[in-house]
């Protein structure tokens, strides 16, 4: 009966480390829309900082190029917009799939929502986060055909091996010196859209045409 037990324990972490490593996303739609070209729209932002939408947007371009695919000049998009009289955000994601790809011609649209942004402060130490929520549609059709979300936070990096008071005091105000002097948020923001959207990711986008690894669903 020992062996037994040793091999139900070994089956069951199998199992437990295979679900933890598949990706859950059904990728189905994705591969049967296979985009080339991705339009990025504005992202809404649900957060308390202005600049959020505007760091997101900066830093969500890199994983999508790296990925394989075209992404189209965002001031080339944002002056489209603009000189048609969609300077909000909310407008631009009402605009009908179709009515985007007549204008601009490409494949997929990116709408992003940005959930979180930001820095909150506790006693002396202080924590940047971003969240992201985004889905890809299909211009010509309508249909999405991926989605996803993803955070990420500046304690994630941070250093814990000295446990004394003293130290933790002060790693606690170096955190809160230097998250208050410099914009953390972008940073962040860089990890999170690379989370979300990255093909190299768990759940992350597809590998695109410009990639080598394009058509092989995941690594």
């Amino acid at each position: 009966m020992k062996w037994f037990r040793c091999a139900l324990v070994f089956v069951t972490l199998t199992l437990l480390n295979g679900c933890k490593t598949s990706p859950s996303q059904d990728y189905s739609a994705f591969i049967q829309s296979d985009p080339k070209s991705i339009l990025v729209l504005p992202p809404i932002n649900n957060s308390n900082e202005v600049i959020a939408p505007y760091s997101v947007m900066a830093t969500v371009i890199q994983p999508l190029a790296d990925s394989g695919y075209y992404v189209f000049p965002v001031s080339l998009v944002q002056e489209t917009f603009k000189s048609n009289g969609l300077a909000i955000a909310h407008d631009v994601h009402n605009v009908a799939p179709s009515k985007l790809h007549e204008i601009f011609a490409a494949d997929a649209a990116l709408y992003i929502e940005v959930q979180d942004y930001g820095t909150s402060y506790i006693v002396i130490d202080s924590d940047t986060k971003v969240a992201l929520s985004a889905k890809l549609v299909d211009l010509q059709t309508g249909q999405v055909i991926w989605q996803g979300h993803a955070q990420a936070a500046s304690s994630e990096d941070r250093d814990d091996n000295d446990n004394s008071l003293a130290g933790a005091l002060i790693g606690a105000v170096l955190n809160q010196v230097i998250e208050s002097t410099f914009d953390m948020g972008f940073e962040v923001s860089q990890e999170a859209s690379q989370r979300l959207l990255s093909a190299g990711s768990t759940n992350g986008l597809l590998y695109g045409p410009r990639s080598p690894k394009y058509g092989q669903l995941k690594e």
